[in-house]
């Protein structure tokens, strides 16, 4: 038998073989087509979600909030993001960070209000408060914003503490966003003696702290804070307790006396109702150079309990 392939089977093959690499070459474009579809698909992807999260941002508040973050009168501290109560030389400081929708703040203040008040009046501490909104942030809502707001329009006519009592008094269910309404939280201003006047009705209807609140908050963010309440003694936590001892008033009161053995109370607390000017929205220090701050809400220097929750 010849081992030669007929002319007419050759021809027949070579074709077959050429139209099975056409076919191959085709099959590796449309390979190709689709791995490039599903990269610019990817990468657009990319760049709607980077879009969103910047308007997120946006929205979220802190630096990027409209308009300039206008301190409330008497407020201290860098970026005067603090709210101060109690002797501006006492020998000791409280620091509080607290969201007034926050229910472990709320907890907080309950259980430790009269020792906060008494170590106040005493000279011996000096509580600083920051105001955080991480509930809004946590279940949505505006709450622990408006409520924040209005809380610095009470300290603008320095009666931040007995409003920061009133509102952590009256908290709603955690669930219920009814300090996002300024209607309550006018309504709540009438149980402090002074307070609910045109001015604080503006205040708190125009939302004039807003950015000063989400300027705070985002302090908060960045601090590394686990949650509310946080309470600093002198800079060491102590909630919820410090080394092997839990938080407790009678705990509280001896850890105030063990750091200010042999100090002198302080007695530099402001006259009731006054006020140092409202910090420049850049941060920097009062006009007068003065550090000290107005603080007390009628009367004496009562500190609102503070009021924070823990992992919230």
């Amino acid at each position: 038998m010849s081992d030669k392939i007929p002319e007419g089977n050759r021809s027949a093959r070579e074709r077959l073989a050429q139209q099975r690499e056409r076919e191959k070459g085709r099959e590796k474009r449309r390979r190709t087509l689709i791995v490039a579809s599903a990269v610019v698909g990817v990468l657009g992807l990319a760049a709607v979600v980077g879009l969103i999260a910047a308007n997120a941002g946006k929205d979220d508040g802190g630096d990027s909030a409209s308009g300039p973050a206008v301190a409330p009168s008497g407020a201290i501290g860098e970026a005067a993001l603090t709210l101060p109560v109690g002797a501006a030389d006492a020998p000791s400081t409280l620091t509080i960070w607290e969201d007034f929708r926050c229910p472990v703040c709320a907890q907080f203040e309950t259980a430790f209000r009269d020792t906060i008040t008494e170590l106040a009046d005493d000279g011996q501490i000096r509580v600083e408060y920051h105001l955080a909104t991480i509930i809004d942030g946590n279940l949505g809502g505006s709450g622990s914003l408006r409520a924040a707001n209005a809380a610095a329009c009470a300290q603008d006519v320095g009666k931040f503490a007995p409003y920061h009592d009133v509102l952590f008094s009256n908290q709603p269910p955690e669930p219920d966003d009814a300090f996002a309404k300024n209607s309550r939280l006018i309504e709540l201003a009438g149980e402090v003696e002074g307070l609910d006047t045109p001015g604080f009705r503006s205040c708190v209807e125009d939302g004039e702290h807003d950015s000063w609140v989400k300027k705070s908050d985002t302090a908060f963010r960045e601090g590394g804070f686990q949650g509310t309440p946080t309470v600093l003694l002198n800079g060491e936590s102590v909630f919820p307790g410090k080394g092997d001892e839990q938080i407790s008033p009678e705990n509280l009161k001896k850890w105030v006396a063990e750091a200010n053995k042999g100090k002198k109370p302080g007695t530099a607390t402001p006259a009731e109702g006054s006020t140092t000017p409202s910090a420049p929205a850049d941060g920097s220090a009062p006009a007068d150079g003065s550090g000290a701050a107005s603080t007390p809400a009628e009367g004496a220097t009562t500190p609102a309990a503070p009021s924070s929750a823990a992992g919230s």
